[in-house]
């Protein structure tokens, strides 16, 4: 008992710092649960009879369900406006070329006969969002990319899995007949199930949330339920068609209108990771080194053809004559790697290949290579993407180097004056007001600004926020600055959302003061209110941007332009990293840095370094 807890503990010990460490050095974090995952199956023995196997696959199978349903819950039906037909050409002829080269590279080179490898080159079409979003998440590429990959990584897994088990029929089926009526029956089960089951539920879901049939403390808990019942009922009546009964629940979620859900996502974001982060340990784990290494270097080069063979083909040859670009369709050529899905999905079939009726003893140990073939690949994509897909997205300009981009939630003419000292030195903005005229004078200045509301969803859906990392909420009004932080926050992490400080912050009492989950830190230097700053440019002050040297350093800048100057910002010198200044953080006056600040006009003169 206390072994198997410990060993439950440093699972989930081991994944959570699995992810601290991707966060921290800001690479996949499934490179470090794989990694802890090998260690701590070759050096920790898993207690004897902790999970059997007859209880272990249904758990994983369950965990794939909800992590499927939580990656629906991410897709909008409005990115298909540009993305649709790439998404459609990626998940039909592109799943097609990828078998057929697949099937072809794991006969050649590792030797499978030609039932177990066209059952490979089935399992390894899919990606999933278990390691897509982790990976857009250090990318950050462009949002059209961005929603082609997404929607690709998440609906490809159940096709992927429906695929498999065609495959898998025909393998075992005992005659040709027997096999085309069994892949006919598969298909028109799996498809009518999986959209019949996933719909329904999302209406009566719907129905339910909108009439607040269910408890707001139930809710999470509740779809949680439902995912598990709707994927054990559709899984029971056709195997695999629970796959994309969940996805399709979970997309109908994500577009309805009618019932809040962000409360019920934000739940399965955090299940997600907490899932991901233990199944890539457990599952890693039942691979040793070396069942790897037996596979030699024909594991090595099967895994390299997936790489530069299949996927580009697959890619260029399926989605030619669609909108995408030369540079978006070479980016998608370099991101594919494999995930929890294609794991969970070999181990099941392995086992099925291995006790299947008369089956030879060189089927058998074949069908016991799949897992560690599987998990190569695995090991390889993810290492080989992990490292990979960043540069090659920043080299075809599909990303940005670093996020320090600022949305503003606001346009008023200092912020656009703002806006428009940052755009000249190439850091990406973007503004939105609910105020036509400020929305025009910004775009006639050549800023991208929006019109609406900032925390309206459809505001939020249509903004580009590509090398946008930090909000700055900088209305007059400050519950709608408190309102933009608390939403951004779930976008940027609350470490990068500011709002300015409100008029009365010295005088406000506490039964006035907005509540915690609405405050955000105020920006900069001496924390000046909407007001103040209106005011010290009605009275001559004016933004300037200053270059920092060891001729003009602090001291000289106070000197010139007297206390009375305010610091808003810093520009690094490779022009690349910006630094907001606040009482916390204040500028570092480094040789190089561009500072951005509001000064007496009467003093601008006398500045040389100024730009």
């Amino acid at each position: 008992m206390e072994h198997t807890l410990v060993y439950l503990t440093a699972i989930l010990a081991l994944g959570i710092t699995a992810q601290l460490l991707a966060w921290r050095l800001g690479l996949p974090s499934i490179l470090f649960l794989l990694a802890f995952g090998f260690l701590a199956g070759e050096f920790w023995q898993r207690p004897s009879g902790m999970i059997e196997e007859s209880l272990m696959f249904p758990l994983v199978s369950l965990s794939v369900a909800v992590i499927l349903f939580e990656g629906g819950l991410s897709l909008k039906i409005r990115e298909l406006r540009e993305a649709g037909t790439a998404v459609l050409r990626l998940c039909t002829w592109g799943v097609v070329i990828s078998w057929a080269i697949a099937t072809l590279l794991a006969h050649f080179l590792l030797g499978f006969e030609w039932g177990i490898a066209s059952l490979l080159g089935a399992i390894l079409v899919v990606t999933g969002p278990t390691v897509i979003a982790p990976l857009l998440r250090v990318i950050q590429p462009s949002q059209r990319v961005a929603s082609v990959v997404k929607w690709e990584g998440i609906v490809i897994d159940p096709i992927g899995a429906t695929f498999a088990l065609l495959i898998f029929e025909i393998v075992t089926a005992v005659t040709l007949e027997s096999a085309a009526m069994d892949v006919i029956l598969t298909i028109v089960k799996t498809i009518a199930l999986g959209l019949l089951f996933g719909t329904i539920a999302g209406w009566i879901v719907t129905k339910l949330l909108e009439k607040h049939a269910v408890p707001d403390y139930l809710q999470s808990v509740f779809l949680l339920v439902v995912v598990s019942v709707l994927f054990t009922a559709t899984d029971s009546l056709q195997h695999e068609a629970g796959l994309l009964t969940v996805t399709v629940f979970g997309i109908y979620l994500a577009n309805q209108h009618r019932a809040r859900v962000r409360h019920i996502i934000e739940f399965k974001e955090n299940l997600r990771v907490l899932l991901i982060s233990t199944l890539f340990i457990v599952l890693s784990g039942r691979v040793s080194w070396e069942q790897l290494a037996n596979l030699g270097w024909q594991g090595v080069a099967f895994t390299i053809g997936l790489i530069v063979i299949a996927r580009p083909l697959s890619v260029f040859l399926s989605t030619q004559g669609t909108q995408l670009s030369i540079a978006e369709r070479s980016f998608l050529s370099a991101l594919a790697p494999r995930g929890i899905v294609a794991a969970a999905v070999t181990a099941v079939f392995a086992l099925k290949l291995e006790t299947a009726t008369g089956a030879s003893d060189a089927f058998v140990a074949q069908a016991q290579q799949l897992v560690p073939v599987v998990f190569m690949v695995i090991v390889g994509t993810v290492t080989f993407y992990g490292f990979a897909a960043k540069p090659i997205a920043l080299r075809l300009n599909l990303a940005s180097r670093q996020r320090t981009g600022v949305l503003f939630a606001g346009a008023s003419p200092w912020v656009r004056d703002l806006a428009k000292i940052l755009d000249e030195e190439g850091i990406p903005v973007s503004l939105v007001d609910t105020n036509q005229e400020n929305v025009r004078n910004a775009r006639l200045a050549g800023l991208p600004a929006t019109r609406g509301n900032i925390v309206s969803e459809s505001v939020i859906e249509d903004l580009d926020l590509t090398g946008i990392g930090r909000l700055l909420a900088v209305t007059p009004n400050d519950e709608s600055n408190s309102l933009a932080a608390y939403e951004f926050a779930h976008h940027f992490g609350r470490a990068n959302v500011y709002k300015l400080c409100p008029e009365d912050k010295p005088e406000r009492l506490e039964r006035d003061r907005i509540g915690q989950h609405f405050q955000a830190p105020y920006p900069f230097e001496g924390q000046p209110s909407f007001g103040t700053i209106a005011s010290l440019l009605a009275n001559g002050y004016t933004l300037k941007k200053t270059r920092v040297s060891e001729q003009f350093g602090e001291e000289a800048f106070r000197h010139l332009y007297g206390p009375g100057a305010i610091v808003l910002m810093a520009i690094d010198a490779d022009g690349i990293g910006l630094s907001l200044v606040t009482e916390a953080s204040p500028a570092k006056w480094k040789d190089g840095q561009k500072i951005i600040a509001l000064v007496p006009a009467d003093q601008e003169t006398g500045d040389a370094n100024a730009r």
